[in-house]
């Protein structure tokens, strides 16, 4: 079995955003030279998210949209009495999930028709990475 381990960073313009990562993975991809496997891809960081989904503005601004009545920018969070500002961020995190695996087939992803990466940012304008590890033959 073979595996290759790439880092990608972000430093995103907004404190909130969405950046559809399918190429670089694609580009990864490409370099590992593997033709049937897996693919994880993980934000290493507990304030971002991967998601994958359709690459349609309405969608996502509906999903951000979600997530802030399901966790709300708000003060008085009980995480902000250690002196920071971000739960919220923490909080839609846990919704979106932190990591994904998809599949590799004949050396590409094999997503669906529809489907694709982003890196989902909540606490953003700073340095932040997301490790793909991919595994396979």
């Amino acid at each position: 079995m073979k595996s290759l381990t790439e880092y990608l960073t972000f430093n995103t313009r907004q404190r909130k955003e969405l950046v559809n990562i399918t190429r670089n993975l694609d580009e990864i991809i490409i370099a590992s030279k593997i033709q049937e496997g897996l693919c994880l891809v993980s934000a290493m960081h507990i304030t971002a998210a991967i998601w994958v989904n359709d690459e349609e503005e309405g969608l996502k601004v509906d999903m951000m949209e979600w997530l802030e009545l399901l966790a709300p920018v708000k003060k008085d969070y009980r995480h902000h009495r250690t002196g920071e500002d971000n739960a919220d961020a923490h909080l839609k995190r846990t919704l979106l999930h932190h990591q994904v695996i998809l599949p590799i087939t004949k050396g590409k992803l094999d997503l669906g028709p529809w489907e694709q990466v982003f890196y989902a940012e909540f606490d953003g304008q700073r340095k932040k990475r997301v490790i793909v590890k991919i595994l396979g033959e």
